[in-house]
């Protein structure tokens, strides 16, 4: 009895220590574009990691933003809004002195435009009650250009080639 009670208390632990939220999305296409692929977010404890696998980009650099609203109702994703940024600060690259909670980075499209990001935060959380940090409810927006890391308020990263609803 007192090992069956063992196995049942510790598997359950197992499972308490391992459990994690998932959510995975498509990307839609905007102003015009193919731009297909998804986005996974995986928060595990404290840590939130966002895996893109993006295809039919036009190859290069491309900005990735999450932005104020989850709509992507607009042809060129401009129903998301600014970028989400709950502490108003400047725009500008993630972890410098100012920068936007949406200010992601950029990704880099090859030949095939295919490209692939994988962001970690733990300045994320997916459905917790802060709302500094929360990120169900906000677009993710993968951007026509390159993030300058300077131009206020958008980094002059030009139009919304790809757009997700993060629910």
């Amino acid at each position: 009895m007192k090992i069956q009670t063992m196995s049942l208390l510790l598997g359950s632990v197992f499972l308490a220590a391992s459990c994690c939220t998932t959510k995975t999305y498509t990307i839609n296409p905007k102003s015009g574009t193919q731009t297909d692929g998804t986005a996974k977010f995986t928060q595990k404890k404290n840590e939130v990691v966002m895996k893109l696998d993006v295809k039919n980009l036009t190859p290069g650099i491309h900005a990735v933003h999450i932005h104020e609203k989850g709509d992507c109702s607009a042809a060129d994703g401009t129903s998301t809004g600014g970028h989400w940024n709950p502490s108003k600060n400047d725009h500008g690259k993630w972890g410098a002195e100012h920068f936007h909670m949406g200010d992601i980075g950029n990704l880099t499209a090859n030949q095939d435009g295919v490209a692939t990001l994988t962001f970690k935060t733990e300045k994320w959380c997916l459905g917790c009650t802060d709302e500094s940090k929360n990120i169900i409810g906000k677009g993710l927006i993968i951007h026509a250009a390159a993030d300058d890391f300077h131009t206020q308020p958008t980094g002059n990263a030009g139009g919304r080639v790809g757009c997700v609803e993060i629910k």
